[in-house]
């Protein structure tokens, strides 16, 4: 599956429960980290897990298995590693602090609405 199949897919996971402020960051040529960063906000440590409850479940039912999950338990951060899409579901706060997207801002952000 490509990166951008991934991240087809993951976006309409987090559109059908309700994620906002996703944004897509196009990392190709920039790291060898990832090709994509995902990131969206949930309200709630409960959002942020069911967030990516759903994500892992559309990812199983394509055949993608992360490669690794941390930050579950908290709910506050959690990374999913695909490979090549590497997702962050945040709490706004913790987003706003850590500031991911200024943090790459030399890479292009995507639309990731269809």
């Amino acid at each position: 599956m490509t990166a951008e199949e991934k991240v087809d897919i993951i976006v309409r996971a987090a559109e059908e429960v309700k994620a906002e402020d996703v944004s897509q960051i196009d990392l190709r040529g920039k790291t060898i980290l990832a090709d994509y960063f995902l990131l969206m906000n949930g309200r709630s440590n409960i959002q942020v897990r069911a967030i990516v409850d759903k994500i892992i479940e559309l990812m199983e039912q394509a055949g993608e298995r992360e490669v690794r999950l941390e930050g579950y338990v908290r709910g506050e951060w959690v990374l999913l590693d695909y490979g090549d899409v590497v997702v962050h579901v945040m709490q706004p706060e913790v987003r706003e602090f850590y500031g991911l997207e200024e943090f790459w801002r030399s890479a292009p952000i995507l639309d990731t609405r269809g």
